[in-house]
C-alpha cells in the first residue's frame, strides 16, 4: 500500500475516533471565548475533522505529484470523504445543530453518486471528481467545521455563518449531483 493510500486510511480510522470524541463519554467540560461556552469535546471533534479533511487534499497531491494514483486509490479516497462528511453529519443531527432534511439531501446525493459510479464503472469508465465535486466538498467541510465549532467567532456578530454555510453546501450538493447524472445520462439509455 502506498503513501496516499497509508493516508487515506489513517482518514477513516479516524472517523470512530471522531465520533466518540463528539458523544462526548469524558465530560470534558467547556472553553470560555468571551460569554460563549464551547464544549471541549467539540473543539477536539472539529480539529479532528478538519485535520482528516485536509488529509484529502494531501493524499490526492501527493498520489499526483509522485504518480503514485492506483484503483485502490479511487476506490477508497471518495469513500472516505463520504464516510466523514456523513458521520459528521450525522452527529450534527443527532446533537440538534443541523436540520436532518438538509443532512438527507447531502447523504442521498452522495448514495446517488456513488450508484451511478458502480454503473460507470461496469461500462468499463471511471468517473474522476470534477471541480463542482470539489466545490461540494469543501463547501460541506465549511459548513460542518462551522457547525462543531458552534458558530464562533460569527457568534459574536450575530451572523449565522455557520446555517449560510450549509446552505451553500446543499446547493452545491444539488448542483453538483444534477451536473454529474446530466453529463452520465447515457449509461442509462440501454437500461429497461
Amino acid at each position: 500500500m502506498n503513501l496516499p493510500n497509508k493516508i487515506t486510511v489513517a482518514r477513516i480510522i479516524l472517523i470512530p475516533i471522531f465520533i466518540i470524541v463528539m458523544l462526548d463519554p469524558f465530560s470534558w467540560g467547556d472553553v470560555q471565548f468571551g460569554s460563549l461556552a464551547l464544549p471541549i469535546a467539540h473543539l477536539i471533534g472539529a480539529c479532528i475533522f478538519i485535520f482528516a479533511s485536509v488529509t484529502d487534499w494531501v493524499d490526492g497531491y501527493i498520489a499526483r505529484k509522485r504518480n503514485l494514483v492506483t484503483n485502490l486509490g479511487k476506490f477508497l479516497d471518495p469513500l472516505a470523504d463520504k464516510l466523514l462528511v456523513s458521520a459528521a453529519l450525522i452527529m450534527l443531527v443527532e446533537l440538534g445543530f443541523a436540520p436532518a432534511w438538509m443532512v438527507i439531501i447531502i447523504i442521498s446525493r452522495e448514495f446517488a453518486i456513488t450508484g451511478l459510479r458502480l454503473l460507470l464503472a461496469e461500462a468499463g469508465e471511471v468517473s474522476a471528481a470534477k471541480m463542482l465535486g470539489k466545490i461540494k466538498m469543501w463547501a460541506q467541510v465549511v459548513a460542518i467545521s462551522a457547525l462543531l465549532l458552534h458558530n464562533i467567532p460569527f457568534e459574536f456578530i450575530g451572523l449565522p455563518f455557520d446555517m449560510i454555510a450549509l446552505w451553500v453546501a446543499v446547493i452545491f450538493t444539488v448542483i453538483s449531483g444534477w451536473d454529474y447524472f446530466a453529463k452520465n445520462k447515457d449509461v442509462f439509455k440501454n437500461s429497461k
